[in-house]
C-alpha cells in the first residue's frame, strides 16, 4: 500500500467514525478485478451510494446496485464519479460491485460512501416532552452544519488528492522524456565526433 493509499484510508476511516448508519471508505481495485459490498436496509428506509475514482487509468470503474432479489436499481459503466440516492423498496441486503475487469494493467484506487438513513440526531434532544428550546434548535442546526462540512472536507481531500497524484504521473512523465532525450542528444553527438574523426584521419595502406 503507498502513501496515496494511506492517506485516503485515513480520511475515509475518519468519515466512518465520525459518521453512523452506513459504509464509507476508501478501497484499491486491482485490474481485471470486481469487489463488492453489502449493506442491510430496512424497508422505505432512504440510502445514497455514491463513489469517486481516486487514481489509476482512465479514473474509471463499473459500478451495479443490486437489491436482495437481485434486481438491478443503479448501474454505471466506465464512470469516474456519481452518486445515486434511493428508498429501499423491500428489506434485506443490498450489494453494491466495483469492477475493473475491462482494465488489463491500471489499478484504482476507489472511494466509497454507502450512506443509509439520516444523520443521527444529538443525544439527549428527543428526551424532552416539551417544545425544544430556541438554543437546542440551534445546536441541532449547528450538528447538520458540522455534517455538512465533514462532507465537504471529504470530498476536498479527494480531489486533491486526485490533483496531486495526477501531477505526480505528469511529472515523473516529463522527467522519463526529459532523461530519454538527454541520452539521445549525447549518443548522436558522439556518433557525429566519431564520423567526423574518421573523415581526419589518416588510413593506414
Amino acid at each position: 500500500m503507498d502513501y496515496w493509499s494511506i492517506y485516503l484510508l485515513f480520511v475515509s476511516l475518519l468519515g466512518t467514525i465520525l459518521r453512523t448508519g452506513g459504509v464509507e471508505l476508501t478501497f484499491e481495485l486491482p485490474d481485471n478485478a470486481k469487489q463488492c459490498f453489502f449493506q442491510e436496509i430496512e424497508k422505505n428506509a432512504t440510502a445514497m451510494l455514491e463513489f469517486q475514482v481516486v487514481t489509476g487509468g482512465q479514473y474509471d470503474v463499473d459500478v451495479i446496485l443490486k437489491a436482495p432479489n437481485k434486481e438491478i436499481i443503479y448501474k454505471q459503466i466506465k464512470a469516474q464519479f456519481d452518486s445515486h440516492q434511493f428508498t429501499a423498496d423491500m428489506s434485506g441486503v443490498y450489494q453494491a460491485c466495483f469492477s475493473n475487469e475491462f482494465s488489463t494493467f491500471s489499478h484504482k484506487l476507489v472511494y466509497m460512501d454507502f450512506r443509509v438513513g439520516d444523520q443521527s440526531p444529538l443525544a439527549g434532544l428527543g428526551e424532552h416532552v416539551t417544545v425544544m428550546t430556541q438554543m437546542e434548535s440551534s445546536a441541532q442546526e449547528i450538528h447538520k452544519n458540522l455534517n455538512s462540512i465533514l462532507d465537504y472536507q471529504t470530498h476536498h481531500r479527494l480531489r486533491e488528492a486526485q490533483g496531486r497524484k495526477r501531477a505526480e504521473d505528469l511529472n515523473r512523465g516529463v522527467l522519463f522524456w526529459s532523461i530519454t532525450e538527454t541520452f539521445t542528444i549525447l549518443v548522436i553527438c558522439v556518433g557525429e565526433v566519431y564520423v567526423l574523426k574518421t573523415f581526419f584521419t589518416e588510413r593506414k595502406p
